[in-house]
């Protein structure tokens, strides 16, 4: 079993080449559930509808505005689009929302990854997954293709949940044997934006001990990571998602930044 965080600039998959790795995998007997992202085509929805929005900490504040067009994004086109580019390459594959599956349960996150107090709106931290509607999906032969978007506590209310750590979350409620999380930088850097410092292989517990010096966008990651090890994942994988040979390389358990226990 293993968790694919498809994300970012990687979804554009022009030629198809994740599409064709996924189909080669299930192929091959490999168990895959894919959390996908979205960041890009709600920037470009939240602009063409004239709202502005903002990052604190690499968190998208969220705005009950800002919340509609995330779910809608995400969930009536993100996730069916990348359901349909699988479904093309002979996989068959399903669209889940984690919201009306109820597979994703959260409450509202209050402060950022290095435990800054922040009112980021409707922003959630998953406090629980759901899995049935997942293996059921899986148990059919299926790839469940999953938006991040939760439902709140008292199963009434949505949060929006970043991707990294939504998949991170499922990944440890199914024990899977490693979250790869694709995403567009090579993996996790000591001192971003300098590219020689790139980490190839650190453990759990000395990523804990530094994370506090990561910001923006690669702290949910490093986040990420944690979560997922400490929820029941054997392993976090980071790459670059838009090289194609890097996604067939981490199912082979190569490249980008290896995370272990």
């Amino acid at each position: 079993m293993i968790v694919v965080k498809f994300g970012g600039h990687a979804m554009k998959d022009e030629n198809g080449a994740f599409a064709k790795a996924i189909a080669l995998a299930q192929h091959e007997g490999l168990a895959l559930v894919i959390v996908h992202g979205g960041g890009p085509q709600i920037d470009d929805a939240l602009k063409a509808e004239e709202i502005t929005s903002e990052f604190i900490g690499g968190f998208r504040v969220t705005t009950p505005e800002i919340f509609e067009v995330v779910e809608r994004v995400l969930v009536d086109e993100v996730g069916p689009g990348v359901a349909k580019s699988l479904q093309r390459a002979g996989v068959n594959a399903v669209a889940l929302s984690g919201r009306t599956s109820e597979s994703l349960i959260a409450q509202p996150l209050r402060k950022l990854v290095d435990g800054t107090p922040a009112d980021l709106g409707l922003v959630g931290v998953i406090t629980a997954v759901n899995p049935q509607a997942i293996k059921n999906a899986l148990k059919g032969g299926q790839v469940p293709v999953i938006s991040p978007v939760a439902i709140d506590e008292n199963f009434k209310a949505g949060l929006n949940v970043n991707a990294d750590l939504a998949a991170a979350a499922i990944a440890g409620a199914l024990d899977a044997q490693s979250l790869i999380i694709m995403t567009d930088v090579a993996g996790i850097y000591r001192s971003w934006p300098d590219t020689s410092s790139l980490i190839t292989e650190i453990a759990a517990e000395e990523l804990d001990s530094i994370k506090g010096t990561f910001s923006e966008g690669m702290a949910p990651k490093v986040q990420a990571c944690l979560d997922a090890i400490k929820g029941g994942a054997n392993a976090v994988r980071i790459i670059d998602g838009t090289d194609p040979s890097a996604f067939a390389a981490a199912l082979d358990n190569r490249g980008g930044t290896l995370v272990t226990k």
